[in-house]
């Protein structure tokens, strides 16, 4: 006689048993049980019976139904149209099968276009070849190509190293100064301004301002 013995809930074996009965449905599989779910009832829905139904029937979170059926529409799976004030969502076997049949027309075509251009690809290939026969003299042209490639790589890293001396980097390091020293002349007639200010409205000595904020006693413009 077999027995079979009771596992408590507080068993850590039955609480990994039980999590892993409970583990969630990836997207794709709640898509491939929503399509299945539309294509055995053959009936139009709302809402709110998709999400009760898929969440008893197919094993779908209710939270979830929502954003899955707008994927199935987007995709031109699922049907939906708007009567009133609610919208109602179908999809019958018939549609899954026109699907997947432009799907897999689409396909073929990507496929047939793909054979056509290797096709005119080693078409053009073969023709360059009988164009360009690999005799010595061609050999020596590609040899002598590939060292004047690497010189003109080489000489290039070493231009690069010069790159500070390039005439219009000089030129923008010129440009830059000519703003910055705008820039600090128009701060320094600024200072002179609050200076003047001070002393002429408010009895400040000049001498007093330039102490208490800093300001050189030799500040001048920039020549």
């Amino acid at each position: 006689k077999i027995q079979f013995k009771r596992v408590r809930a507080k068993d850590p074996v039955a609480r990994v048993s039980v999590m892993s009965r409970k583990k969630g449905l990836s997207g794709d599989e709640k898509r491939k049980r929503m399509l299945e779910f539309f294509y055995e009832t053959e009936e139009v829905f709302q809402l709110k019976d998709i999400e009760k139904r898929c969440s008893k029937e197919k094993g779908i979170t209710a939270q979830t139904v929502k954003d899955i059926l707008q994927g199935l529409v987007d995709d031109g799976l699922v049907d939906t149209d708007k009567v009133g004030t609610s919208n109602y969502f179908w999809a019958f076997p018939s549609k899954g099968v026109q699907a997947r049949k432009r799907k897999l027309s689409a396909l073929q075509e990507s496929l047939d276009s793909h054979k056509d251009k290797t096709i005119k690809l080693k078409a053009s290939i073969a023709a360059a070849r009988e164009q360009r026969p690999a005799t010595a003299e061609r050999t020596d042209v590609l040899n002598e190509l590939k060292t004047e490639k690497g010189r003109k790589e080489k000489l290039d890293k070493e231009l690069q190293q010069f790159a500070h001396c390039d005439p219009e980097v000089i030129k923008a390091k010129e440009k830059r100064s000519l703003v910055a020293k705008e820039a600090a002349n128009r701060w320094t007639d600024n200072i002179y301004a609050v200076q003047s200010f001070c002393k002429n409205k408010c009895g400040m000595d000049p001498a007093n301002l330039e102490k208490q904020f800093g300001i050189p006693s030799d500040l001048d413009y920039v020549a």
